[in-house]
């Protein structure tokens, strides 16, 4: 169980012993420091609102014996894609990063990137955990010690000209994000450039790219408002989202006191990745908002209209199960055991 609630009741516990005259003890001797790494500024949601927040509960409830020192924007060096491999490699000791930044290296994780799969992100994280620990665990993801997996609220395109139906995309350069998204974009008949979310912005303002794929809640920490006048939301299921994890070095998970290990274990796993997923979620309408108020053409497509896309999106689903049953992976099973959980856990 996560404890983003304990910070309160120390403090009470700290103020009560000064009333009655105590002095506080001395902190514990820091025993282990944890490099977290990642790619996007400190004061986007993610890191803000998630990572953070994970990593004080840690520090907390270790009493001081583990320091979680936090590296944004990729200050430990290297790029987007290699977070992954600087995991288990031991270059960081904990990431966050989107698992489509290696496509087609943990392809199970895709069944929840397929278009119009998602509802809302806490049960499509709830059941991407779920699903992480029946399917991905001891095979995809054996060479680290993963803490949280999730995926972020509904995805949505925003781009340089207004965008109502799947024609409109035709002939535009979208950063896409996933190997799915790139897929949806080919459908559609858009042109998908990859490139990490960090460097949209520029590609955006040099006009390498018309537009982007991204939810709400990164919008405002990018400037993509500033950069781009028009937003497509999609009534019902999103269009797509991307998954997550939060993953750490196997030997340095490993190598922790027991009750070390249990301070990692009660604030990751199954809670937090619906902390997680839920929590960006969350921040997607502030961040809509402040598009609306800057006046911004947000165009919200009505369930007439997005079964134009869905549509034209179908025949990924197809290609996907073909391409994980050459994998050697049942892939029609995994989308209806997602689709079956998604439901069970959307309210």
């Amino acid at each position: 169980m996560m404890k983003i609630s304990r910070k309160s009741f120390l403090n009470v516990a700290a103020g009560a012993a000064l009333a009655f005259g105590f002095g506080a003890a001395p902190a514990m001797a820091q025993e282990v420091t944890l490099r977290l790494h990642q790619f996007l500024p400190p004061q986007a949601n993610v890191p803000k609102l998630v990572l953070d927040v994970w990593a004080d509960s840690v520090e907390e409830d270790s009493g001081g014996r583990i320091k979680v020192e936090r590296y944004p924007s990729m200050q430990l060096g290297g790029k987007p894609p290699e977070l992954m491999d600087q995991a288990i490699d031991g270059v960081a000791d904990i990431v966050w990063t989107v698992v489509g930044y290696t496509p087609g290296r943990y392809p199970s994780t895709e069944v929840f990137e397929l278009p119009f799969m998602m509802t809302n992100a806490r049960a499509a994280s709830r059941a991407y955990w779920e699903m992480f620990e029946t399917h991905m665990k001891d095979t995809e993801f054996k060479d680290v010690h993963i803490l949280g997996t999730w995926v972020h609220g509904p995805g949505l395109i925003h781009t340089n000209k207004e965008v109502r139906k799947p024609s409109d995309m035709e002939g535009l350069k979208i950063r896409g994000g996933s190997r799915l998204a790139n897929a949806l974009l080919e459908k559609v008949g858009a042109t998908p450039v990859g490139m990490p979310v960090p460097a949209v912005p520029e590609g955006l303002s040099k006009g390498v790219i018309d537009g982007t794929t991204i939810p709400w809640e990164v919008t405002a920490a990018l400037k993509i408002p500033e950069l781009v006048d028009n937003h497509t939301e999609f009534t019902g299921n999103a269009l797509y989202v991307l998954t997550f994890v939060l993953a750490m070095n196997k030997d340095r998970y490993d190598g922790l006191p027991a009750d070390l290990q249990k301070v990692i274990d009660d604030n990751s796993g199954l809670e937090f990745s619906v902390f997680a997923g839920g929590t960006q979620a969350d921040s997607d309408g502030p961040a809509r908002q402040a598009a609306a108020d800057r006046g911004n053409n947000i165009v919200t497509l009505n369930a007439e209209e997005t079964a134009e896309w869905k549509a034209v999106a179908e025949p990924i689903y197809a290609e996907w199960v073909a391409d994980m049953n050459e994998k050697g992976i049942d892939g029609q099973a995994l989308i209806d055991e997602a689709r079956m959980l998604i439901d069970k856990y959307t309210e």
